[in-house]
Protein backbone atom coordinates (compact mmCIF):
# COMPACT_ATOMS: atom_id res chain seq x y z
CA UNK A 1 0.00 0.00 0.00
CA UNK A 2 1.22 3.82 -0.46
CA UNK A 3 2.66 5.10 2.35
CA UNK A 4 0.60 8.56 1.28
CA UNK A 5 -2.79 6.27 1.06
CA UNK A 6 -1.76 4.78 4.53
CA UNK A 7 -1.08 8.01 6.17
CA UNK A 8 -4.29 9.65 5.05
CA UNK A 9 -5.91 6.40 6.71
CA UNK A 10 -4.16 7.29 9.53
CA UNK A 11 -4.90 10.79 9.29
CA UNK A 12 -8.56 9.42 9.20
CA UNK A 13 -8.50 7.42 12.10
CA UNK A 14 -7.10 10.67 14.26
CA UNK A 15 -10.03 12.96 13.13
CA UNK A 16 -12.83 9.97 14.10
CA UNK A 17 -10.86 9.44 17.55
CA UNK A 18 -11.72 13.37 17.84
CA UNK A 19 -14.94 13.64 16.93
CA UNK A 20 -16.72 10.19 17.51
CA UNK A 21 -14.39 8.54 20.44
CA UNK A 22 -16.82 10.08 23.75
CA UNK A 23 -19.89 8.70 21.50
CA UNK A 24 -18.29 5.17 20.69
CA UNK A 25 -17.37 5.24 24.86
CA UNK A 26 -20.38 6.31 25.99
CA UNK A 27 -22.27 2.98 23.99
CA UNK A 28 -19.29 0.72 25.03
CA UNK A 29 -19.55 2.10 29.07
CA UNK A 30 -23.95 1.03 27.99
CA UNK A 31 -22.77 -2.06 26.93
CA UNK A 32 -19.60 -3.70 29.21
CA UNK A 33 -21.20 -1.52 32.14
CA UNK A 34 -17.72 -0.66 33.54
CA UNK A 35 -15.71 2.49 33.11
CA UNK A 36 -12.40 1.01 33.19
CA UNK A 37 -13.37 -1.82 30.93
CA UNK A 38 -15.14 0.69 28.44
CA UNK A 39 -12.11 2.66 28.23
CA UNK A 40 -9.75 -0.11 27.73
CA UNK A 41 -11.83 -1.44 25.32
CA UNK A 42 -12.16 1.93 23.59
CA UNK A 43 -8.08 2.26 23.41
CA UNK A 44 -8.33 -1.11 21.95
CA UNK A 45 -10.56 -0.62 19.07
CA UNK A 46 -8.88 2.54 18.45
CA UNK A 47 -5.21 0.24 18.26
CA UNK A 48 -7.28 -1.95 16.02
CA UNK A 49 -8.04 0.66 13.43
CA UNK A 50 -4.73 1.85 13.23
CA UNK A 51 -3.49 -1.19 11.99
CA UNK A 52 -6.42 -2.42 9.93
CA UNK A 53 -7.75 0.35 8.29
CA UNK A 54 -4.50 1.55 6.56
CA UNK A 55 -4.35 -1.61 4.90
CA UNK A 56 -7.62 -2.88 4.49
CA UNK A 57 -9.06 0.42 4.00
CA UNK A 58 -12.42 2.46 6.18
CA UNK A 59 -15.32 0.24 7.11
CA UNK A 60 -18.53 1.36 6.13
CA UNK A 61 -19.81 2.93 9.39
CA UNK A 62 -16.68 3.45 11.23
CA UNK A 63 -18.02 4.14 14.58
CA UNK A 64 -20.26 0.93 14.38
CA UNK A 65 -16.82 -0.82 13.39
CA UNK A 66 -15.67 0.39 16.01
CA UNK A 67 -18.22 -0.35 18.75
CA UNK A 68 -18.27 -3.94 17.87
CA UNK A 69 -14.37 -4.44 17.91
CA UNK A 70 -14.25 -2.86 21.30
CA UNK A 71 -17.10 -5.16 22.40
CA UNK A 72 -15.13 -8.08 21.45
CA UNK A 73 -12.14 -6.91 22.33
CA UNK A 74 -13.73 -6.14 26.27
CA UNK A 75 -15.12 -9.85 26.27
CA UNK A 76 -11.61 -11.57 25.01
CA UNK A 77 -10.02 -9.93 27.71
CA UNK A 78 -12.71 -11.43 30.19
CA UNK A 79 -11.92 -14.54 28.52
CA UNK A 80 -8.99 -14.90 28.77
CA UNK A 81 -8.95 -13.74 32.65
CA UNK A 82 -11.74 -16.59 33.83
CA UNK A 83 -9.37 -19.52 33.30
CA UNK A 84 -8.05 -18.67 35.91
CA UNK A 85 -11.14 -18.55 37.58
CA UNK A 86 -13.67 -21.20 36.47
CA UNK A 87 -16.16 -20.80 38.64
CA UNK A 88 -16.65 -17.26 36.94
CA UNK A 89 -18.08 -16.97 33.09
CA UNK A 90 -17.57 -12.82 32.97
CA UNK A 91 -17.56 -12.94 28.79
CA UNK A 92 -20.30 -15.12 28.72
CA UNK A 93 -22.40 -13.01 31.34
CA UNK A 94 -21.50 -10.21 29.04
CA UNK A 95 -22.63 -11.42 26.02
CA UNK A 96 -26.36 -12.02 27.35
CA UNK A 97 -26.50 -8.88 28.87
CA UNK A 98 -25.64 -7.30 25.11
CA UNK A 99 -27.92 -9.60 23.82
CA UNK A 100 -30.71 -8.76 25.88
CA UNK A 101 -29.74 -4.86 25.55
CA UNK A 102 -31.40 -4.96 22.18
CA UNK A 103 -34.69 -5.27 23.73
CA UNK A 104 -35.74 -2.49 25.67
CA UNK A 105 -38.83 -0.79 26.89
CA UNK A 106 -40.38 1.77 24.98
CA UNK A 107 -39.40 4.96 27.37
CA UNK A 108 -35.63 3.57 26.48
CA UNK A 109 -36.09 3.58 23.01
CA UNK A 110 -37.00 7.74 23.36
CA UNK A 111 -33.23 7.89 24.92
CA UNK A 112 -31.85 7.14 21.35
CA UNK A 113 -28.50 8.98 22.13
CA UNK A 114 -25.97 7.33 24.62
CA UNK A 115 -24.25 10.10 25.63
CA UNK A 116 -27.34 11.63 26.66
CA UNK A 117 -28.08 8.45 28.28
CA UNK A 118 -24.73 8.34 30.04
CA UNK A 119 -25.12 11.84 31.10
CA UNK A 120 -28.22 10.90 33.46
CA UNK A 121 -26.14 7.51 34.70
CA UNK A 122 -23.31 9.74 35.66
CA UNK A 123 -25.56 12.19 37.12
CA UNK A 124 -26.94 9.40 39.62
CA UNK A 125 -27.71 10.58 43.28
CA UNK A 126 -25.13 8.46 45.12
CA UNK A 127 -23.07 10.96 43.66
CA UNK A 128 -22.16 14.41 45.16
CA UNK A 129 -23.58 17.04 42.90
CA UNK A 130 -19.74 18.32 42.19
CA UNK A 131 -18.70 14.90 41.15
CA UNK A 132 -21.41 13.85 38.85
CA UNK A 133 -20.87 17.08 36.51
CA UNK A 134 -17.33 16.40 36.84
CA UNK A 135 -17.14 13.18 35.88
CA UNK A 136 -19.53 13.89 33.27
CA UNK A 137 -17.99 16.51 31.27
CA UNK A 138 -14.70 14.46 31.84
CA UNK A 139 -16.26 10.97 30.28
CA UNK A 140 -19.13 12.22 28.22
CA UNK A 141 -18.15 15.14 26.43
CA UNK A 142 -14.15 14.59 26.85
CA UNK A 143 -12.98 17.85 28.16
CA UNK A 144 -9.69 18.04 30.02
CA UNK A 145 -9.39 17.88 33.81
CA UNK A 146 -7.79 21.53 33.31
CA UNK A 147 -10.84 22.72 31.40
CA UNK A 148 -13.15 21.50 34.00
CA UNK A 149 -11.26 22.73 36.86
CA UNK A 150 -11.62 26.02 35.31
CA UNK A 151 -15.43 26.01 35.20
CA UNK A 152 -15.63 24.49 38.63
CA UNK A 153 -13.22 27.55 39.61
CA UNK A 154 -11.05 25.10 41.15
CA UNK A 155 -7.38 23.39 40.94
CA UNK A 156 -6.79 20.80 38.54
CA UNK A 157 -5.38 18.13 40.95
CA UNK A 158 -8.48 18.53 43.54
CA UNK A 159 -10.63 18.11 40.68
CA UNK A 160 -9.14 14.91 39.33
CA UNK A 161 -8.90 13.61 42.81
CA UNK A 162 -12.78 14.09 42.60
CA UNK A 163 -13.42 12.29 39.51
CA UNK A 164 -11.57 9.68 40.57
CA UNK A 165 -13.48 9.16 43.81
CA UNK A 166 -16.49 9.22 41.75
CA UNK A 167 -15.60 6.39 39.71
CA UNK A 168 -14.73 4.52 42.69
CA UNK A 169 -18.18 5.08 44.09
CA UNK A 170 -19.57 4.01 40.94
CA UNK A 171 -17.82 0.45 41.26
CA UNK A 172 -17.94 -0.02 44.70
CA UNK A 173 -21.32 1.06 45.17
CA UNK A 174 -22.40 -1.16 41.97
CA UNK A 175 -24.10 1.75 40.68
CA UNK A 176 -25.64 0.29 37.66
CA UNK A 177 -25.26 1.94 34.14
CA UNK A 178 -28.87 2.48 32.79
CA UNK A 179 -31.67 4.96 31.98
CA UNK A 180 -33.28 6.27 35.17
CA UNK A 181 -36.83 5.72 34.88
CA UNK A 182 -39.47 8.77 34.54
CA UNK A 183 -39.90 8.89 38.04
CA UNK A 184 -36.36 9.12 38.53
CA UNK A 185 -35.36 11.53 36.00
CA UNK A 186 -36.72 15.23 38.03
CA UNK A 187 -34.12 14.85 40.77
CA UNK A 188 -31.23 13.76 38.13
CA UNK A 189 -32.40 16.96 36.10
CA UNK A 190 -30.49 19.66 37.74
CA UNK A 191 -26.90 18.21 37.83
CA UNK A 192 -27.68 17.18 33.97
CA UNK A 193 -28.73 20.59 32.72
CA UNK A 194 -25.44 22.19 35.21
CA UNK A 195 -23.42 19.89 32.71
CA UNK A 196 -25.16 20.98 29.16
CA UNK A 197 -24.52 24.80 30.82
CA UNK A 198 -20.73 24.26 31.45
CA UNK A 199 -20.25 22.20 28.43
CA UNK A 200 -22.03 25.60 26.50
CA UNK A 201 -19.92 27.88 28.22
CA UNK A 202 -16.63 26.39 27.78
CA UNK A 203 -17.48 25.96 23.92
CA UNK A 204 -18.46 29.61 24.07
CA UNK A 205 -15.58 31.21 25.74
CA UNK A 206 -12.51 28.70 25.93
CA UNK A 207 -11.46 28.70 29.25
CA UNK A 208 -7.59 28.24 27.60
CA UNK A 209 -6.04 27.92 24.80
CA UNK A 210 -5.40 29.88 21.55
CA UNK A 211 -9.40 29.84 19.97
CA UNK A 212 -11.67 31.82 21.60
CA UNK A 213 -14.21 29.71 21.17
CA UNK A 214 -14.83 25.77 20.47
CA UNK A 215 -17.64 25.58 18.10
CA UNK A 216 -17.57 21.78 19.03
CA UNK A 217 -18.53 22.33 22.45
CA UNK A 218 -21.47 24.43 21.99
CA UNK A 219 -22.64 22.65 19.17
CA UNK A 220 -22.71 19.10 21.54
CA UNK A 221 -24.53 21.28 24.48
CA UNK A 222 -27.19 22.74 21.85
CA UNK A 223 -27.93 19.24 20.77
CA UNK A 224 -28.03 17.78 24.05
CA UNK A 225 -30.08 20.31 24.96
CA UNK A 226 -32.43 19.73 21.87
CA UNK A 227 -32.62 16.12 23.21
CA UNK A 228 -33.40 16.93 26.89
CA UNK A 229 -36.37 19.19 25.33
CA UNK A 230 -37.97 16.08 23.79
CA UNK A 231 -36.90 13.65 26.56
CA UNK A 232 -38.51 15.79 29.36
CA UNK A 233 -40.92 18.99 28.86
CA UNK A 234 -39.96 21.18 31.41
CA UNK A 235 -39.64 24.99 31.31
CA UNK A 236 -36.01 25.21 32.42
CA UNK A 237 -34.94 22.80 29.97
CA UNK A 238 -36.12 25.38 27.27
CA UNK A 239 -34.89 28.14 29.31
CA UNK A 240 -31.45 26.50 29.16
CA UNK A 241 -32.09 25.72 25.31
CA UNK A 242 -33.07 29.26 24.71
CA UNK A 243 -30.51 30.66 26.66
CA UNK A 244 -28.18 28.60 24.13
CA UNK A 245 -29.28 29.51 21.51
CA UNK A 246 -29.49 33.55 21.97
CA UNK A 247 -25.54 33.33 22.77
CA UNK A 248 -24.36 31.02 19.87
CA UNK A 249 -26.47 33.86 17.82
CA UNK A 250 -23.47 35.82 18.42
CA UNK A 251 -20.57 33.56 17.39
CA UNK A 252 -19.38 35.03 14.04
CA UNK A 253 -19.49 38.59 15.58
CA UNK A 254 -17.12 37.78 18.21
CA UNK A 255 -13.81 37.86 16.68
CA UNK A 256 -12.17 39.46 13.92
CA UNK A 257 -11.01 37.88 10.69
CA UNK A 258 -8.21 37.45 12.89
CA UNK A 259 -9.46 35.09 15.94
CA UNK A 260 -8.95 38.60 17.90
CA UNK A 261 -11.88 39.53 20.82
CA UNK A 262 -14.58 41.62 19.73
CA UNK A 263 -16.26 43.12 22.48
CA UNK A 264 -20.66 43.52 22.19
CA UNK A 265 -20.53 47.36 22.31
CA UNK A 266 -18.17 46.40 18.75
CA UNK A 267 -19.74 43.60 17.37
CA UNK A 268 -21.73 44.06 13.85
CA UNK A 269 -25.13 42.86 14.67
CA UNK A 270 -25.76 42.08 10.89
CA UNK A 271 -23.77 38.96 11.55
CA UNK A 272 -25.99 38.09 14.40
CA UNK A 273 -27.86 34.57 13.29
CA UNK A 274 -31.20 35.51 13.26
CA UNK A 275 -32.81 32.38 12.94
CA UNK A 276 -31.47 31.26 16.02
CA UNK A 277 -32.23 34.43 17.98
CA UNK A 278 -36.01 33.76 16.79
CA UNK A 279 -36.13 30.67 18.09
CA UNK A 280 -34.54 31.56 21.41
CA UNK A 281 -37.01 34.13 22.09
CA UNK A 282 -39.80 32.25 21.08
CA UNK A 283 -38.57 29.74 23.77
CA UNK A 284 -37.85 32.48 26.43
CA UNK A 285 -41.60 33.65 25.73
CA UNK A 286 -43.12 30.60 26.16
CA UNK A 287 -41.05 29.30 29.10
CA UNK A 288 -41.53 32.51 30.90
CA UNK A 289 -45.55 32.45 30.38
CA UNK A 290 -45.41 28.93 31.98
CA UNK A 291 -44.79 30.84 35.54
CA UNK A 292 -41.98 28.61 36.02
CA UNK A 293 -39.09 30.62 35.00
CA UNK A 294 -35.49 29.07 36.54
CA UNK A 295 -32.03 30.43 37.12
CA UNK A 296 -31.45 29.68 33.13
CA UNK A 297 -34.56 30.96 31.69
CA UNK A 298 -33.54 34.06 33.69
CA UNK A 299 -30.47 34.22 31.97
CA UNK A 300 -31.78 33.69 28.60
CA UNK A 301 -34.19 36.54 29.00
CA UNK A 302 -31.33 38.44 29.65
CA UNK A 303 -29.72 37.06 26.34
CA UNK A 304 -33.05 38.30 24.92
CA UNK A 305 -32.68 41.74 25.68
CA UNK A 306 -29.58 41.81 23.68
CA UNK A 307 -30.83 40.65 20.88
CA UNK A 308 -33.93 43.14 20.69
CA UNK A 309 -31.28 45.59 21.03
CA UNK A 310 -30.22 47.02 17.71
CA UNK A 311 -27.45 48.64 19.09
CA UNK A 312 -25.33 49.04 22.76
CA UNK A 313 -26.90 52.28 23.48
CA UNK A 314 -30.52 50.92 22.53
CA UNK A 315 -29.92 48.21 25.17
CA UNK A 316 -32.97 47.94 27.74
CA UNK A 317 -29.60 48.03 30.77
CA UNK A 318 -32.11 48.94 33.41
CA UNK A 319 -34.35 45.19 32.28
CA UNK A 320 -31.04 44.04 32.10
CA UNK A 321 -30.03 45.09 35.99
CA UNK A 322 -33.50 43.89 37.07
CA UNK A 323 -33.46 40.75 36.18
CA UNK A 324 -29.88 40.15 37.39
CA UNK A 325 -31.40 40.89 40.47
CA UNK A 326 -33.77 38.34 40.50
CA UNK A 327 -31.31 35.90 39.40
CA UNK A 328 -29.25 36.64 42.05
CA UNK A 329 -31.75 36.18 44.29
CA UNK A 330 -32.82 32.59 42.95
CA UNK A 331 -29.24 31.80 42.31
CA UNK A 332 -26.73 33.76 44.54
CA UNK A 333 -23.50 33.75 42.77
CA UNK A 334 -20.44 36.20 43.15
CA UNK A 335 -20.16 35.36 38.83
CA UNK A 336 -23.75 36.84 38.85
CA UNK A 337 -23.19 39.67 41.18
CA UNK A 338 -20.46 40.18 38.84
CA UNK A 339 -22.13 40.43 36.17
CA UNK A 340 -24.77 42.21 37.52
CA UNK A 341 -21.91 45.37 38.11
CA UNK A 342 -21.17 45.24 34.61
CA UNK A 343 -24.51 46.02 33.80
CA UNK A 344 -25.08 48.60 36.51
CA UNK A 345 -22.11 50.39 35.36
CA UNK A 346 -23.90 50.65 31.70
CA UNK A 347 -26.72 52.01 33.18
CA UNK A 348 -25.47 54.48 36.20
CA UNK A 349 -21.95 54.78 35.18
CA UNK A 350 -18.70 52.95 35.99
CA UNK A 351 -18.44 54.30 39.33
CA UNK A 352 -21.45 52.35 40.41
CA UNK A 353 -20.01 49.30 38.83
CA UNK A 354 -16.62 49.97 40.45
CA UNK A 355 -18.35 49.90 43.54
CA UNK A 356 -20.04 46.75 43.37
CA UNK A 357 -16.91 44.93 42.23
CA UNK A 358 -14.97 46.11 44.87
CA UNK A 359 -17.24 44.94 47.35
CA UNK A 360 -17.11 41.48 45.59
CA UNK A 361 -13.09 41.52 46.06
CA UNK A 362 -13.48 42.83 49.63
CA UNK A 363 -15.28 39.35 50.52
CA UNK A 364 -12.01 37.49 49.53
CA UNK A 365 -14.56 36.17 46.33
CA UNK A 366 -13.43 36.27 42.55
CA UNK A 367 -9.89 37.04 43.50
CA UNK A 368 -8.08 34.41 40.99
CA UNK A 369 -10.95 35.16 38.39
CA UNK A 370 -9.56 37.13 35.79
CA UNK A 371 -12.88 38.80 34.70
CA UNK A 372 -13.54 40.49 37.53
CA UNK A 373 -9.54 42.60 37.28
CA UNK A 374 -10.46 42.69 33.98
CA UNK A 375 -13.88 44.18 34.54
CA UNK A 376 -12.61 46.69 37.50
CA UNK A 377 -9.28 47.56 34.94
CA UNK A 378 -12.51 49.01 32.84
CA UNK A 379 -14.51 50.87 35.11
CA UNK A 380 -11.21 52.69 36.20
CA UNK A 381 -10.20 53.41 33.16
CA UNK A 382 -13.40 54.94 32.41
CA UNK A 383 -13.17 56.75 35.42
CA UNK A 384 -9.70 58.17 34.30
CA UNK A 385 -8.10 56.45 36.99
CA UNK A 386 -5.27 54.73 35.25
CA UNK A 387 -2.64 53.71 37.86
CA UNK A 388 -5.40 51.39 39.07
CA UNK A 389 -6.54 50.25 35.64
CA UNK A 390 -2.95 49.12 34.77
CA UNK A 391 -2.66 47.52 37.77
CA UNK A 392 -6.20 45.65 37.71
CA UNK A 393 -5.02 45.08 34.16
CA UNK A 394 -1.79 43.58 35.04
CA UNK A 395 -3.69 40.98 37.60
CA UNK A 396 -6.02 40.08 34.61
CA UNK A 397 -3.07 39.09 32.31
CA UNK A 398 -1.56 36.69 35.54
CA UNK A 399 -5.05 35.02 35.42
CA UNK A 400 -6.19 34.57 32.27
CA UNK A 401 -5.66 31.41 30.34
CA UNK A 402 -7.02 31.76 26.60
CA UNK A 403 -5.08 33.84 24.42
CA UNK A 404 -7.34 35.99 22.61
CA UNK A 405 -8.30 37.48 25.89
CA UNK A 406 -4.52 37.97 26.64
CA UNK A 407 -3.79 39.85 24.19
CA UNK A 408 -7.10 42.01 24.49
CA UNK A 409 -5.69 42.86 28.37
CA UNK A 410 -2.15 43.45 26.75
CA UNK A 411 -4.13 46.09 23.59
CA UNK A 412 -5.61 47.66 26.84
CA UNK A 413 -2.60 48.07 28.85
CA UNK A 414 -0.81 48.97 25.59
CA UNK A 415 -3.44 51.99 25.36
CA UNK A 416 -2.96 53.48 28.99
CA UNK A 417 0.83 52.67 29.11
CA UNK A 418 0.91 54.59 25.61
Amino acid sequence: MREDAIEGARTKVGAIYRSDSRRVLATLIRLLGDFELAEEALHDAFAAALEQWPRDGLPASPRAWLVSTGRFKAIDKLRRASRFDPLDEPAEQLESQIDESASQAVYEEIVEDDRLRLIFTCCHPALSPDAQVALTLREVCGLTTEEIASAFLTGATTLAQRIVRAKAKIREAHIPYEVPSQNELPERLEAVLWVVYLVFNEGYSASSGGALTRADLSAEAIRLGRLLTLLLPEPEISGLLALMLLQESRRAARTSPGGELVLLEDQDRTRWNEEQIAEGLALVKNTLASGRAGPYTLQAAIAAVHARADTMAATDWSEIVKLYELLERLQPSPVIELNRAVALAMRDGPAAGLALVDAILARGELADYHLAHAARADFCRRLGRTAEAQADYRRALELVKQEPERRFLQRRLAELSG
